[in-house]
């Protein structure tokens, strides 16, 4: 069977004692609140990651993930964060391809291929994220955009490197725009993500890959969403800062 995951990504949010406050509420909850077999990623800023790991050690199905890795292993390159080192701080997880990175910082397909390489060089499981803006929805080529990336990004990796790459697809028309992602519109993307990653990989390959939901998931719709057959989990923005929120999406499966 898939891993069913749910990963929190905290964006540039919370100081210190927030940081530590956020993931205590969160282990208190999860230890005492019955939940299905679900593995939880808490993706916080670098620089509370030793915090978060030290709060989160010894607790069964809670890891730790970085949002971002340099494409880089070391240098002279002020500011950034190699897969290493992510690592050496007990992270098991990084997002790879954000969106906010694809738009902000205008992370290419090709850097995103480098990026995983080095994940997966240091046995970091990449969050590989994917998903179109509103025009290329509304276009109806939404299809073929998504596949395009995972083409451009991913076609070069082995059968073993693929399966240990899970997915995260999201509906950049639906997130901050008013507009809202149906569970069903979620399964068809899910379910031609799947299918373009088999006609690659093959069928027994791609139905071992993991693919979150990363479109606005609260308590109120997750339930409905996590039920759809080809989505794995959900990779959780602004309900990942709040406790209660995030642990009742957890528990929505």
């Amino acid at each position: 069977m898939r891993k069913k995951i749910v990963a929190g990504n905290w964006k540039m949010n919370g100081v210190q004692e927030e940081g530590q406050k956020l993931t205590s509420e969160i282990v208190n909850m999860l230890r005492d609140e019955p939940q299905k077999d679900v593995t939880v990623v808490l993706n916080p800023p670098y620089v509370h990651l030793h915090g978060v790991n030290k709060l989160i050690a010894g607790v069964k199905n809670i890891h730790l993930g970085g949002q971002n890795c340099s494409d880089k292993a070391s240098g002279a390159f002020t500011g950034e964060i190699s897969a290493e080192m992510l690592a050496s701080f007990g992270a098991e997880y990084v997002i790879i391809g954000h969106s906010e990175r694809r738009e902000y910082f205008r992370e290419t397909n090709a850097l995103l291929t480098e990026k995983t390489k080095q994940a997966l060089a240091n046995k970091l499981t990449p969050i590989f994220c994917c998903g179109e803006p509103l025009e290329i929805r509304e276009s109806g080529t939404h299809e073929d955009y998504v596949k395009n990336q995972l083409t451009e990004s991913l076609f070069g990796f082995s059968e073993n490197e693929i399966k240990n790459i899970v997915i995260a697809y999201e509906p950049i028309w639906a997130i901050g725009t008013g507009k809202t992602a149906s569970a069903e519109q979620a399964q068809e993307m899910h379910a031609a993500i799947r299918q373009h990653l088999a006609g690659k990989f093959g069928s027994a390959v791609a139905d071992e890959i993991s693919i979150l939901y990363g479109g606005s998931c609260k308590p109120d719709n997750a339930r409905e969403i996590f039920s759809k057959p080809d989505v794995d989990g959900g990779l959780i923005g602004g309900a990942s800062l709040k406790s209660r929120d995030f642990v009742d999406i957890i528990k929505s499966f």
